[in-house]
């Protein structure tokens, strides 16, 4: 079955949520807008009977004293106005802005084969994004897919430039303080892709607790946090893209990388002749979820639902089956799996 090529089956499932808007009354500001705007005509003194042009200076003044400041404090007034209309705009709820444009914008990484990555050809695939379209389609709206580091992805959210975030995120107490997360609609672990047995053989974290110990570790990820405070002798580096981390395997100028459990399964069936080993870690336990802005109760709602539905029909299993095959007991809601 071709990737995404299944997500359509169900997404007659969940029904769209139609959410109206309202528009702020602001008619009526630009009445007193002309107003004020016109003020400035009835205080000027063209001619006045009786009145020596002193006085009819003295009198422009007093007049101008009184509508200038008038004016100006109007004029920050609309000004006022305008900003909060706008940031209205970007603060209204999630799916009113979803059925305004007919759009889901998906923000992801792209870098994490097989949960999101892109394929030569440019698209973005795997099983994220696949749990996105579903979504899109439930909502009866188009998938736009927005990439960019992982580390961005939060901001992003947050600053309304994306309406949901699916990139093999790990629900942490830290992001959430941040975001509201939905799920986890995945279990999954740490896992050190290497070439070396020292490694792959270590049963203590003091067998990995050394300088001589080099990991690469995806920039802002659980994977960095974890081997820092697990691990705070080991040499560290930090890379923007899993590509070049396992790269840096290959060319052995680092000695693994960790990753998530999904993204080491897929390193090592697509790479079978690099001579790669893994070494799992059952330390931790990694709930993947689905992030989404904390200011649209009714869309954390949605989510929700959404969520419990797809897994409760079999869809969520059978996309995790078709990207990870025998090992996509790790799919699901049922947070008493236990990663394999």
């Amino acid at each position: 079955m071709p990737p995404g090529s299944h997500v359509h089956l169900f997404a007659m499932l969940l029904a769209p949520c139609p959410v109206s808007v309202r528009t702020p009354p602001v008619t009526r500001l630009f009445k007193f807008s002309a107003f004020f705007t016109t003020m400035s005509s009835f205080g000027r003194i063209d001619t006045v009977p009786d009145m020596t042009p002193l006085q009819l200076n003295h009198k422009e003044q007093i007049m101008s004293r009184i509508t200038k400041p008038l004016a100006l404090t109007f004029a920050l007034l609309l000004a006022t106005i305008g900003n909060m209309v706008q940031a209205g705009s970007n603060d209204a709820p999630v799916l009113s802005r979803i059925e305004q444009r007919g759009e889901l914008i998906l923000g992801t990484s792209a870098n994490m084969p097989p949960m999101t990555y892109k394929q030569p050809s440019g698209k973005v695939i795997g099983l994220d994004v696949d749990i996105a379209r579903v979504m899109a389609g439930a909502l009866d709206a188009k998938l736009v897919v927005k990439t960019m580091a992982f580390d961005k992805l939060i901001p992003a959210l947050k600053n309304g430039d994306v309406d949901v975030v699916i990139s093999n995120m790990t629900i942490t107490p830290e992001r959430n303080r941040s975001v509201a997360f939905i799920g986890p609609y995945m279990s999954s672990g740490k896992c050190i892709v290497t070439k070396q047995e020292s490694l792959a053989k270590a049963e203590q974290s003091e067998d990995l607790n050394t300088p001589k110990t080099r990991i690469v570790v995806l920039k802002g990820s659980t994977s960095e946090l974890f081997i820092k405070t697990l691990l705070p002798e080991a040499t560290v580096t930090t890379t923007d893209n899993l590509q070049s981390g396992v790269k840096m395997v290959k060319q052995d100028k680092v000695g693994g990388m960790m990753t998530d459990f999904p993204v080491c399964l897929s390193t090592l069936k697509n790479y079978p002749d690099a001579g790669f080993v893994s070494l799992f870690s059952l330390l931790n336990y990694e709930p993947i979820g689905i992030a989404i802005a904390g200011n649209d109760p009714l869309f954390i709602n949605w989510t929700e639902n959404f969520l419990e539905r797809l897994d409760g029909t079999g869809m969520l299993g059978e996309i995790g089956e078709h990207w990870f095959g025998e090992y996509a007991d790790a799919i699901g809601t049922d947070t008493s799996k236990e990663a394999d």
